[in-house]
């Protein structure tokens, strides 16, 4: 009798997860636009982030589709193989891009990376770089998760690269970023520096 009632119960938790998740998402969609952007898809430092946008010719979206994923907006994070700040650079990463001329390292110390000026602006730096070498923002995803070197193996086999991912990782970071960069597009249709109250509508 009590085998039975767990397997009822059993059988049971996998629909309430589900139904939760429906009733989340539809709550998702049906509140104000205000409170989404507020507690879902928030932006923080919106007048670097255009800056650095402008100055690289990233679409500001992009960058902040990225944060939301890769930290969720902590500036203080550093990841278990240690990438760090709201882009999660390797600090090996930011060094490069400084010796590549690409940022200037006596404006913006390449070691400073839990700064959320200097983060933002290797990060997006990084991200003008990947673009200048890819030629989707699919490919540019991919490769700030997995290196420039994987992802043009990866091209080699065919020029879908959502086809061709070879770590389960990146091709869960693709769509989560890809999900992120729409809901911003969506909610700040008037760009980041535009917004309103978190309850309007």
């Amino acid at each position: 009798m009590g085998r039975a009632r767990f397997f009822r119960w059993y059988r049971t938790i996998p629909i309430m997860l589900m139904l939760a998740m429906c009733l989340l998402t539809a709550g998702v969609s049906l509140a104000p636009s205000g409170i989404v952007r507020s507690l879902l898809f928030p932006v923080h430092h919106a007048e670097v982030i255009k800056s650095a946008s402008d100055r690289y010719g990233v679409d500001e979206n992009l960058i902040c589709a990225v944060i939301k994923c890769e930290s969720n907006w902590d500036s203080s994070a550093v990841s278990s193989v240690g990438a760090v700040g709201l882009m999660q650079l390797m600090p090996s990463t930011s060094r490069e891009i400084e010796r590549l001329g690409l940022v200037d390292g006596n404006a913006y110390d390449p070691d400073r990376l839990t700064d959320p000026v200097t983060n933002i602006e290797y990060g997006t730096a990084y991200l003008s770089y990947l673009q200048d070498h890819l030629s989707s923002r699919d490919e540019v995803i991919a490769a700030y998760n997995a290196g420039l070197g994987s992802v043009s193996q990866w091209l080699l086999n065919g020029s879908d690269i959502k086809s061709h991912i070879e770590y389960a990782e990146t091709a869960s970071y693709l769509v989560r970023v890809n999900d992120a960069y729409e809901r911003y597009s969506q909610l700040y249709p008037q760009g980041i520096e535009n917004t309103r109250s978190p309850f309007s509508g």
